[in-house]
């Protein structure tokens, strides 16, 4: 099953979402309108990485057992928005779901239109059709911005779409931030919009499941920049019991409280907010665990020489993972936790040499017995390189989303949900 295991302490159903789900609406006879979330890698034709697709499968299967017609929806890459373009066609992805459904799924010239009308009016009880790339129509991701026209056209778009089903289902977590004629416009000219099983899923991970921790509460974040998770670590540090940071942004950190750090990655306009995040740890009775050693390297590259030190980097040197005896502080705070939320990779795990870290604490999280939540992004390549993602209990879909999501900020996909 995709997203991992259930551990054996959590039961779903103790779990409320506020937000209907497909569970909550009687499906018979109906046509279904999918959002789903089919971006996927494609390379001359073939699927490189099925993940996403697979991830909509239950949604998909639940929903054809209750007699319907189903239409799917979803974008590829990132078209100009003026029309068709052939290395962003879901031809190949409509292909690929067929064979996984073992039935076939009718591909459509167009996501909107007359004869995108009719092809769908035509559709018969456990049939499929997937719509063409929504992101060639412009108006699709509209914004104030672009003007009334666009909006107007995007309201349209919107429009058309809702025409296509009797009930809309969202299933793209990883598209619920945006705004789109697909994602919440389209919730405006249907009465039936509600949650489909993936995004019911990750609503009860990323929401209930962080707001009532079982507690230790750990969250280990990485990568290469505080910028980016800034509002992340305000959220979590108000949540958690102890924060664990690594990665590149850890040595903004470092720098902050007076290590010299070489030439590693740093946001020095952001070291008073490092020093901040630690000040308001510290009259919290939170705990923050930095790296005590880092492996470092003369040259940003796996043939580099390197070496493992604590305390202050040389010139011309820079940190690249967390060395040995950070690994064991961190996997021993892991090992203390029920709940852990993990978003960033340790180091340039990407390169041998440098992935040490992030593949220990990989396997640590997989062999807690916690309930352990995947956020995302390279946390979510590092659990796959390692052949670890059966192994924790969420692993979510959704990137960017689930940071905003996890940050506290609404999402206008689930926000534009009916309500229970």
């Amino acid at each position: 099953m995709f997203g991992g295991r259930i551990n054996p302490k959590i039961n779903l159903k103790d779990h409320v979402v506020n937000k209907q789900s497909i569970k909550d609406i009687n499906l018979a006879d109906k046509r279904i309108i999918m959002r789903v979330d089919f971006n996927v890698p494609v390379e001359n034709g073939e699927i490189m990485d099925d993940t996403r697709i697979l991830a909509a499968i239950p949604s998909i299967e639940y929903s054809l057992k209750h007699d319907t017609s189903l239409v799917l929806m979803s974008h590829l890459g990132r078209p100009g928005g003026n029309g068709f373009e052939e290395k962003y066609s879901l031809k190949p992805v409509a292909e690929h779901l067929g064979s996984l459904l073992n039935k076939p799924v009718k591909m459509a010239p167009d996501c909107i239109g007359s004869d995108i009308q009719l092809l769908v009016d035509s559709m018969n009880p456990g049939e499929v059709v997937m719509l063409e790339n929504t992101r060639f129509h412009a108006e699709e991701t509209a914004k104030i911005s672009d003007g009334k026209d666009q909006i107007l056209k995007q309201e349209n778009m919107a429009r058309q779409l809702a025409n296509l089903g009797d009930i809309f289902v969202n299933d793209a977590f990883g598209t619920a931030h945006r705004a789109h004629a697909s994602t919440s416009i389209i919730t405006k000219y249907i009465d039936a919009a509600v949650a489909g099983l993936l995004m019911e899923k990750e609503l009860i991970f990323l929401g209930n499941a962080i707001e009532a921790p079982d507690r230790p509460f750990t969250a280990i974040i990485g990568g290469a920049k505080i910028s980016g998770k800034l509002d992340l670590l305000k959220s979590l540090i108000q949540k958690v019991d102890s924060l664990i940071i690594g990665g590149g942004m850890s040595y903004t950190f470092k720098k902050a409280k007076g290590f010299k750090i070489g030439k590693s990655i740093v946001e020095n306009d952001l070291i008073d907010i490092a020093l901040e995040t630690l000040d308001t740890a510290e009259k919290l009775g939170k705990t923050i665990l930095l790296p005590i050693d880092n492996v470092i390297a003369d040259d940003f590259d796996e043939n580099a020489n390197i070496q493992t030190l604590s305390g202050d980097f040389p010139d011309g040197w820079e940190g690249v993972d967390i060395g040995k005896d950070s690994i064991a502080l961190f996997c021993e705070e892991i090992r203390k936790a029920k709940t852990i939320l993990w978003n960033g990779p340790m180091g340039c795990f990407e390169m041998k040499p440098f992935s040490h870290g992030t593949t220990a604490v990989c396997n640590a999280v997989a062999a807690s017995d916690a309930v352990s939540i995947i956020g995302g992004g390279d946390s979510v390549s590092a659990v796959k390189q390692a052949g670890l993602f059966e192994n924790m209990t969420h692993v979510s879909t959704g990137g960017g989303a689930s940071l905003e999501f996890l940050e506290g900020k609404e999402l206008p996909g689930v926000a534009a949900l009916n309500d229970k």
